[in-house]
């Protein structure tokens, strides 16, 4: 009898431990509800030696490439998830085997657990990241070296957050792995391609730097409010009933609305709320560089055809392109085949701008947002973007074509006060406007149907005749009379 088969007859199977008695397909553990006390797990336990885990994850994860690439039947992702388990128990044995060996005394039943949740952890899923993205009451994941962690959570506060890794190096070397791994959209995250986009199980999204920062920066955006209509926002103290009637009306009105904000300010939710309000039995077409909005995953709507643009790889062909490249432009043109009754092009950032006014100029009530400080500034912002296509957009092309098809431009603000033990962060629309053709200078006009108050909330300001219209899709034009002329908070 080996050392290892005398340890394990006297501390039990590893095979009893919850990682490999309970075959859990890839589906995410129970986690705390919302609302419950916040207890922010520690992503180290003074039973797991990292050093070790890194070790035979890069074991585990050689072994496994291996046993997959001399399968003749490809396989699935749960079948390879069986197939870990079961190697990270021959590891986890060997590992204590040779602890034992070499008089380092037994593994405790404690630390077998741990360790081999932490292998599989690292292999399958987030590793020393996983019990951040599992709690409920964490919505972002701030990252600025290893050591150097901010979480926000579902109710605004920050707070500090434990060391995801034990260096930047092994913190990098982790990203690498994370990147090169999806199933779906594999990336690359080098020196040579020092950025990173990617997303997770989950619906989470990751965004990475490293090489040409001082030290990796990493940020994890968990989207937590998914079933969420306008009314919700509403009780959430995020906009007014009023504003949240305009909002439900103009949808239904099929008016092109671009939802404007800074980085974090609510943008994707409030999207997801406006399409909440579209009839079941539309048929919707989503576009984004990375799946966030999730419309496809949520049961809302019978018809969701979602296209998620790919990053080519290797050196760019005559035509400048990469192989593999799939742009969202090319899946719109695509979805016009698709019978669709609206395209929702997700976040503009640059040249994608064209996706959207094409989905817009259909007429189909299309929604995106954008990055800006303020609701005229959106549209700045959008006519740069347009630019970037190439010299052969002039700035009076890309502004005619804003003007002509964008409606309505929705803001939110974002504010980020300190409180006891932290900060604190609330978000609010804070504008909407009307845009349309306008005078020959700029080349467009707006009007501020809802203006920022005093504390920044939208409140009622100036109509324009042609939105009164709206009433007849369930805008409360009596409430937002009633208050336009005294600028109260309806």
């Amino acid at each position: 009898m080996t050392e290892a088969s005398r340890y394990l007859s006297e501390y039990g199977d590893l095979s009893r431990l919850p990682l490999f008695s309970q075959h859990t397909n890839g589906s995410t553990p129970a986690v705390p509800k919302l609302g419950a006390p916040v207890t922010v797990p520690p992503t180290t336990g003074p039973d797991v030696d990292w050093s070790i885990v890194a070790d035979l994850r890069a074991r585990a994860s050689e072994q496994l490439s291996q046993a997959v690439a001399s399968d003749r039947n490809r396989l699935d992702k749960a079948a390879q998830q069986e197939l870990g388990r079961s190697i990270v128990l021959d590891l986890i044995e060997s590992a204590m085997a040779d602890d034992v060996d070499a008089g380092r005394g037994a593994w405790s039943p404690g630390r077998q657990q741990a360790t081999a949740q932490a292998v599989f952890d690292s292999l399958f899923r987030l590793g020393r990241l996983q019990p951040l993205v599992d709690n409920d009451d964490i919505e972002n994941i701030v990252i600025v070296g290893h050591d150097n962690v901010l979480l926000e959570l579902v109710d605004g506060t920050l707070i500090d957050g434990p060391p995801v890794a034990d260096s930047d190096p092994e913190l990098i070397d982790f990203l690498v792995f994370l990147a090169s791994r999806s199933e779906v959209n594999a990336r690359s995250f080098s020196e040579a391609q020092p950025r990173l986009h990617l997303r997770l199980d989950g619906g989470s999204r990751l965004a990475a730097a490293a090489w040409v920062t001082p030290r990796p920066s990493v940020v994890i955006r968990r989207h937590r409010l998914m079933q969420v209509t306008l009314d919700d926002l509403v009780a959430r103290e995020m906009m007014t009933p009023t504003a949240a009637s305009f909002l439900r009306a103009a949808v239904r009105a099929r008016r092109s609305i671009v939802v404007a904000g800074a980085q974090g300010a609510g943008k994707t939710t409030l999207v997801r709320a406006l399409c909440a309000e579209i009839d079941a039995m539309e048929a919707i077409g989503t576009f984004e560089t990375e799946y966030e909005l999730h419309l496809h995953e949520l049961g809302r709507h019978k018809v969701v055809h979602a296209w998620e643009a790919r990053p080519g790889s290797g050196e760019r062909g005559p035509d400048g392109r990469q192989a593999g490249e799939f742009t969202l432009d090319e899946a719109l043109v695509d979805s016009f085949r698709f019978n669709l009754s609206r395209q929702i092009v997700g976040e503009v950032r640059g040249k994608e701008i064209w996706a959207m006014i094409k989905a817009m100029e259909s007429g189909t009530g299309s929604i995106s947002t954008t990055h800006a400080a303020d609701a005229v500034a959106a549209v700045r912002k959008l006519v740069t973007c347009a630019m970037e296509a190439g010299p052969h957009v002039t700035q009076g092309l890309a502004t005619s074509k804003l003007a002509a098809t964008v409606d309505l431009i929705v803001q939110l603000s974002m504010e980020t006060r300190a409180v006891p033990g932290g900060a604190q962060r609330t978000r609010r629309v804070a504008e909407i406007i009307a845009l349309a053709p306008g005078e020959r200078e700029v080349g467009y006009a707006t009007t501020h149907v809802f203006r920022a108050d005093a504390s920044g909330v939208a409140v009622p300001d100036v109509l324009p005749d042609e939105y009164r219209a709206l009433a007849h899709y369930g805008f409360d034009l009596a409430a937002y009379l009633s208050t336009q002329a005294y600028g109260v908070q309806p």
